[in-house]
Formats: C-alpha cells, sequence, structure tokens
C-alpha cells in the first residue's frame, strides 16, 4: 500500500519537532548534563499531590463534566482575578484541557479556515505554526531580533498583516527567549490591532515565572479583553507537567464553540489531575512565590556565567531560559549544540529549533539544580578554551 497516498497530506507536511533528537542521544549518555528539556526540576508539592491521591481514594474517578468540575474552574476564575486582574465567567467562558497545547490547538481549530493566516512570533515554542498548518490555516512567521530582545514591535506586526490576518499568537514570557512583552509594548501592538478583526492567542502558560516585574496579559488593556483568547495551566507554575492541566479562557461565544470541539475529541481532562488542580489553584500560590525564588537566583547566576566565558546574553525577564549567543564561536547553532553533547556531556537545544531568527543562538534551561549549571557552566568554558585553540591551530 501506498502510505503517502493514503495519509493527509496536510500532516505528512508539518515536520517533526527539531528538539527531541538531543534528547535521544542524551539518554544514551553517562554523566551528561541538560540544561535542554523544557520542565521544572521541582516535585508537585505535596499537598497537591495528596489531593490527587485522596481523590482516587475516595473513589472519584468518573468523567467529570465536558468543560471540566465547576468547582475547578471557579477557583481558576479567583485564580486569574487574585493573580492577574482577569475577570473570567466561569460558566461560559472557561474550558480545562489537557495541558496547554491542547488548548492551543483547539483556539486555533476553532477560529481558522482554510487560509486564513495566523503571525507566529519567532523563535517561539514549537507547536504554533504546525497547530495552525494543521486547523487549515497559514503560520506567518515574524522574526524578532536580539537588539530588542526579542519582543514584537509594532512595525513588525503592522508588516505581517494582510487581508487574510486571522489570528495574532503572542507567546510571552517566551520559550525559548526568556524574553517579556511589559505593559508598554503590548500597548503598541494593541494600537495596531485596533480597528481591525485580528484575535490574539495569547500563551501565557509562563506568566508567574517573571522577574522584577508583574506579567500584564493582553486581555489587560482596553479593547483588548473580547479580541483575545488566554491559554494559561499548571505545568510550570505549580510543576504539573505530567497530570496535563492546562485551561483556555476568552470571549463566550467563542469558548461555546471550542467547548464542542473538546467534547468530541477528549471528553474531559483527567479527574485526578483536576482534583489536584483545585487543591494548587486554592492553596499553591507559597509554592509558586518559592519556585519563582529559586528560578531567579539560577537565572542571575546562568546569565553571569555565561557572560563571563565570552558568550554574550540579554538578561531574561521571565519563563526558565537564557538564550546565549553563540555567533562568536563560529559554529552554528547545530554544531554548537551537537558538539557540546559530544565533547562535554552537556545537551542545550539548538535556536534554529525555534525558527526563524533563532540561529545563533542556544536554548539553556535553568529549571536544574546549581550544581548541575555550575558544572554546565565549567564544561562549557572547557569546550569553547578548546575550540579557539582547535581554530588557531587550522588557521596558522
Amino acid at each position: 500500500m501506498n502510505y503517502e497516498e493514503i495519509m493527509s497530506k496536510r500532516i505528512q507536511e508539518v515536520k517533526p519537532s527539531g528538539i527531541r533528537r538531543f534528547f535521544d542521544i542524551l539518554e544514551e549518555m553517562k554523566d551528561a548534563i541538560s540544561l535542554g528539556i523544557g520542565e521544572p526540576d521541582f516535585v508537585t508539592p505535596w499537598h497537591i499531590r495528596d489531593a490527587g491521591i485522596y481523590s482516587l481514594e475516595k473513589g472519584f474517578t468518573k468523567y467529570t463534566g465536558n468543560a471540566g468540575m465547576a468547582e475547578l474552574r471557579r477557583e481558576i476564575a479567583a485564580y486569574l482575578s487574585r493573580r492577574f486582574d482577569l475577570q473570567y465567567d466561569f460558566a461560559s467562558q472557561i474550558v480545562v484541557t489537557v495541558g496547554g497545547s491542547e488548548a492551543i490547538d483547539l483556539s486555533l481549530r476553532c477560529l481558522l479556515n482554510p487560509g486564513d493566516e495566523v503571525i507566529v512570533p519567532v523563535p517561539s515554542f514549537v507547536c504554533y505554526g504546525p497547530l495552525a498548518s494543521m486547523a487549515g490555516g497559514t503560520p506567518v512567521y515574524v522574526e524578532l531580533k536580539a537588539e530588542n530582545e526579542f519582543r514584537l514591535t509594532p512595525e513588525q506586526l503592522r508588516a505581517a498583516i494582510t487581508p487574510r490576518t486571522k489570528v495574532l499568537v503572542l507567546p510571552f514570557p517566551s520559550n525559548p527567549t526568556g524574553g517579556i512583552m511589559g505593559r508598554e509594548d503590548l500597548e503598541a501592538i494593541a494600537d495596531v490591532l485596533r480597528g481591525t478583526d485580528i484575535m490574539v492567542l495569547s500563551d501565557e502558560i509562563y506568566a508567574e515565572l517573571t522577574y522584577g516585574q508583574h506579567h500584564v496579559s493582553m486581555a489587560n488593556l482596553p479593547d483588548m479583553y473580547d479580541r483575545t483568547i488566554v491559554v494559561n495551566g499548571f505545568s510550570k507554575s505549580h510543576a504539573m507537567t505530567g497530570w496535563r492541566m492546562g485551561y483556555v479562557c476568552g470571549p463566550a461565544p467563542i469558548i461555546g464553540q471550542l467547548l464542542k470541539l473538546h467534547q468530541f475529541g477528549i471528553m474531559s481532562a483527567p479527574t485526578v489531575s483536576q482534583y489536584a488542580a483545585i487543591e494548587a489553584m486554592r492553596n499553591g500560590d507559597k509554592d509558586i512565590e518559592h519556585m519563582r525564588d529559586e528560578y531567579d537566583g539560577r537565572r542571575r547566576y546562568l546569565v553571569e556565567g555565561l557572560r563571563r566565558i565570552g558568550l554574550p546574553c540579554f538578561e531574561p525577564k521571565g519563563a526558565f531560559y537564557v538564550f546565549p549567543d553563540i555567533r562568536p564561536t563560529g559554529l552554528s547553532s547545530d554544531d554548537f549544540c551537537e558538539r557540546f553533547l559530544m565533547e562535554e556531556k552537556v545537551a542545550v537545544i539548538s535556536g534554529s529549533a525555534f525558527g526563524a531568527g533563532g540561529e545563533g543562538f542556544v536554548r539553556c534551561c535553568y529549571a536544574t539544580s546549581m550544581k548541575d549549571i555550575a558544572e554546565a557552566l565549567t564544561r562549557m568554558d572547557n569546550f569553547l578554551t578548546n575550540l579557539k585553540k582547535k581554530q588557531a591551530r587550522e588557521q596558522a
């Protein structure tokens, strides 16, 4: 059978993630250090795990309502109001999803007709463009610049808009750069959007991980609430990646249609995870503060260490990534990562895996111990020293 003819052309044309191959190599190595995987190194706090365990002991193992348990949606609404001054009706404006990724997928499939364009700032997380394509849309990539600390500028947005533009993805705080968009940055973007019918898909999964300032959502801005879909979840803020808990909030007419996709494709998010998530929303604020303080110390240590050994990088104000410039080495991002992994047994991720603008940079994740960060910096210093010696010999 000719499977290429049988399978969807749209799906076949989507390239697999460029991140995975580094982890495949890493799994075969002993004594390797990973600054690659974008996952908290913290275990889910005990009181949250206990809530999940207790739900199993009580036999709460049946389906919940499609949109998620009403109790959980109430707690999400209260959390968003308390933490970010965002007001959503639990009954009509919130759907609990299987992680933030499902929320992004549902949002794009709900909004897009064939040929509609989705503006995706890059470098950014790898899912937006492929999910837009699989929903029948056309991703339009906008290359962010290091000199702007990888912020989207109004000039770049204005140049990317066409009559077919339907959605702008705002992935801030950013994976992989750690860049953020402050209120003034968002206001400038909002000025471009006013008077259009362009929707904003705001991925705020790292909203709790900002340093030195408070996260502002596009939905906080005047006239932007009704055109913004907010995606968030528990993976980064509460160290709950494996629980697969996310949620999506937005205008009730859109959320109502989005719920239909969720009903037919998923039914409902995992029940045990929803009980754990209720506890996280209700009593997890101190956990967030503790983890953010820990990340902040690692962030400053890693930035200082990278600069000390000769790799320029701006100070990231969000998420748990640093995005150093490796162009002074003369290596491509892929070559740098592969050689660093093979020669020093340290994994970082090629910036080119995150789209245009990422070439010449690598992503270093500091969601790991200070001991491993310190050792990784020592090994990177050795790698750069040996690389310079080899390049000098070749030029002699």
